[in-house]
């Protein structure tokens, strides 16, 4: 046996083990999940502060009825709701226009006309819907969020108060509908929690932080301190973004999941997952040396076992009576290897509430998520931009809409209209 296939086997033995400390340890991460759902708390706090939900909207005539219509039916006690139309060309202000018609003073609704220099479409849109808020507490949402549970406004603010959270973020339940999405996006979601274990992030004496745009409820005064949206005008993740700035500052941020809560359907086709993925993992990762051992971590811990297992029955079939054994020796061990994969990955699927079968296509997404991080490493380096809602954003001047690098240039007021239904 050479040397290059001892070592071969040594590494098939170092990555089975830590595929086998994963399934260990599932249990325990398991019970530590932080998870709400509609009878988490029988009620929202008592007295219950006033809040604000703010969801923007840029051509979401797919989505923003069933999000409207879910908020409007939210049983918070003191609740305002802010619609923001960004720039739609679609049928998106006609859709909140009926809302407003119905709903009366329970919607207001904020019309952007434009985008001014300097800003990213959403982060400028949150940034004006919450100028004529009124809330104590601030609830970011999006308009692809959708059956939203009456009492998810009430559970998080009580969630919130009960442990006396500044910055609340709770994670969708991604819906999964056909089989791109259901082989890619539980990848996705592995990759980023390796980075942003919510035990850290939720941990003020680490320096993790983390939050999903789809769900942030934020004290006014943790927003105002942190220097809201308009601190991160620039930033593709602003949701990122602002939990860093709110844990460097030293606010209480809490990540959680949730059961029946909220759910989302991020992307509708490949193309737009395949761009929407790759900003989030530029966004999160930011730096090539990151996105590269993310990279690094796919191809070693999932690719390399399937394809050091194909090589290794090759070899087993082609090789003469003198070498079978080590052969046999190595179809051994990574196979033993690929069966720890995918006992850790049937119990992982289990938990994203993926069909455990798909389980079985998670290298063919590793491969789809590969490419997806070559490209964030290309954003990051510069090399590429990326179209996103009508706006192109060019990475190499650092996230400014390309509509919007003007060096030196100030941030300019949009003309915003405001629509509020009878006093």
């Amino acid at each position: 046996m050479s040397d290059w296939f001892f070592a071969w086997l040594v590494a098939g033995g170092v990555i089975g083990a830590v595929w086998l400390f994963r399934l260990a340890i599932i249990g325990f991460i398991i019970r530590r999940r932080a998870v709400l759902h509609s009878a988490s708390y029988d009620g929202a706090p008592r007295p219950a502060p006033p809040v604000t939900v703010l969801v923007a909207a840029k051509d979401e005539e797919a989505n923003i009825e069933p999000c409207v219509a879910s908020l409007l039916q939210q049983d918070y006690p003191n609740l305002e709701l802010i619609a923001i139309d960004d720039r739609s060309t679609d049928q998106t202000p006609a859709i909140l226009q009926r809302f407003q018609d119905r709903a009366g003073d329970r919607l207001r609704v904020v019309t952007i006309a434009s985008l001014p220099q300097s800003w990213f479409g959403k982060n400028h849109a949150m940034h004006q819907g919450v100028a004529v808020s009124r809330g104590e507490w601030l609830c970011f949402t999006d308009a692809d969020c959708r059956r939203f549970s009456p009492r998810a406004v009430s559970t998080a603010v009580r969630e919130a108060v009960e442990r006396d959270v500044d910055f609340l973020s709770i994670t969708p339940v991604l819906e999964t509908t056909n089989a791109w999405e259901k082989i890619t996006q539980p990848v996705c979601t592995v990759v980023l929690m390796l980075w942003f274990l919510p035990e850290h992030v939720n941990n003020p004496a680490r320096p993790h932080a983390y939050a999903n745009g789809a769900f942030m409820l934020m004290r006014r005064s943790c927003y105002d301190a942190i220097g809201g949206h308009e601190a991160v005008r620039t930033h593709l993740n602003e949701d990122i973004a602002l939990a860093r700035r709110a844990k460097q500052r030293g606010f209480r941020l809490r990540v959680v999941e949730n059961e029946d809560l909220y759910r989302t359907r991020m992307y509708r086709g490949k193309r737009e997952a395949f761009r929407g993925w790759s900003r989030i993992f530029y966004g999160c990762l930011e730096t090539p040396p990151k996105l590269a051992v993310a990279a690094l971590m796919l191809i070693v811990f999932t690719l390399g076992p399937w394809l050091s297992f194909l090589a290794a029955l090759t070899g087993w079939l082609v090789a003469e009576a003198s070498g079978g054994l080590s052969w046999k020796l190595a179809l051994g061990v990574w196979g033993t290897v690929l069966v720890a994969m995918q006992a850790t990955l049937w119990r992982v699927f289990g938990i994203m509430k993926v069909h455990r079968g798909w389980s079985l296509c998670f290298v063919g997404g590793a491969v789809m998520v590969l490419g997806m991080l070559c490209n964030a490493m290309l954003k990051a380096v510069g090399a590429t931009g990326t179209t996103w809602r009508g706006t192109t954003y060019p990475f190499k001047q650092r996230s400014l809409p390309r509509e919007a690098v003007l060096p030196g240039a100030p941030l300019a007021a949009a003309p915003v209209e405001e629509t509020a239904g009878p006093a």
